[in-house]
């Protein structure tokens, strides 16, 4: 994919509430937030899970939108789930639309959205699925892509957590990096907001992205979120907004001190080795799973032994917790040593 790029400034600051609620209410959002953002948002039609809570004002309104951008000058943007979302849309030549992570699990759903964009080149922003399927969001991007749509962007929003966790969304930060990878033009903008679940944490993950060099932030703000008709817990205020991005320390991913060059060159260097050692040992615990496999096979035995994998995570666990690593750093290793063992023994059964 080609990407034309369409932010004139990084990082590039999209704010505005999670949902418009009333006209005086997005104005006032959107005069408080105008000095310091890029884009102007708001959601006009809501996804819930339940049909009790607040669903979004709707069609009505595009109207005030209209009027953000007539009084501040502003671009402004809106999620779009359907065909008819994206018709109203553009009938109010709204400047930016993006595509929520229960859309973009869906394909039939992205491509029949796509298809009510093809010959209209506006900039489109995806979510990332409500799961972490790398295949799902490129597979979304591609859709628009290929009906013409040149100015996309991926939004990172987090995904669904199974665990109980300090952030409502899991960030897993290595799926972004895996999206850069395959798409190296790629802009990405994070959504701490999402990722959060909670307006105290917005700074430290905004903070985090910039870090990892995100080309810009969608950050939801409120006049009032305690009053919030969706997402309270997470808004924040116009002013807090500011004072976020005027603490960002923006970092360049470009080395040009000589002698910080040559320090981080000899720590990646013992790395490279460090690795080198990792995969001749995984190399190692391969030909012993295999063994492990023709043992098992000879005695009849199930290729997965429930108490033995207990075991393993009990003494791995303990063995972290004696050298100051943490459980879910050694849960998330594990699980994918664990699993490819698993593969190999099935492997090594099926082809002797």
């Amino acid at each position: 994919m080609k990407i034309d790029q369409f932010f004139t400034k990084k990082p590039f600051v999209i704010s505005g509430p999670c949902s418009a609620e009333s006209e005086s209410q997005i104005l006032a959002t959107a005069y408080q937030n105008k000095s310091y953002i890029d884009v102007f948002r708001a959601g006009l039609w809501k996804p819930r899970t339940s049909p009790s809570s607040f669903e979004g004002v709707g069609i009505k309104g595009l109207k005030w939108l209209q009027k953000v951008r007539e009084k501040t000058g502003l671009r402004v943007a809106t999620e779009v789930a359907t065909p008819r979302h994206v018709e109203c849309c553009l009938e109010a030549n709204i400047d930016i639309l993006w595509i929520g992570a229960r859309t973009t699990v869906n394909p039939f759903y992205v491509q029949e959205i796509a298809e009510a964009l093809k010959g209209v080149d506006i900039p489109i922003l995806v979510k990332n699925p409500v799961h972490p399927e790398i295949g799902l969001w490129i597979g979304a991007l591609e859709r628009f892509y290929k009906v013409g749509i040149s100015k996309l962007s991926a939004v990172h929003r987090g995904f669904h957590n199974y665990k109980k966790s300090v952030y409502r969304n899991d960030p897993k930060w290595e799926l972004p990096i895996k999206l850069r990878e395959r798409v190296i033009d790629m802009p990405i903008i994070c959504d701490p907001s999402h990722i959060a679940g909670k307006a105290e944490l917005v700074e430290d993950i905004s903070q985090t992205a910039i870090d990892m060099n995100f080309d810009g932030l969608m950050i939801e703000t409120h006049i009032n979120p305690s009053k919030a008709l969706s997402d309270a817990d997470q808004q924040i205020l116009p002013s807090q907004l500011n004072s976020i991005l005027q603490n960002l320390v923006l970092k360049s991913s470009k080395l040009r001190d000589q002698k910080f060059i040559n320090e981080l060159k000899e720590f990646r260097d013992k790395i490279d080795l460090l690795d080198k050692h990792i995969i001749a040992l995984f190399r190692n615990r391969k030909e012993i799973v295999e063994q492990i496999a023709i043992l098992k096979d000879k005695n009849k035995l199930t290729i997965f032994q429930i108490e033995r994998w207990f075991e393993i995570l009990k003494t791995r666990k303990k063995y972290a917790n004696n050298l100051n690593l943490e459980d879910e750093y050694i849960n998330e290793i594990f699980d994918v040593i664990h699993k490819y063992s698993i593969l190999i023994q099935t492997k090594k059964r099926e082809n002797d």
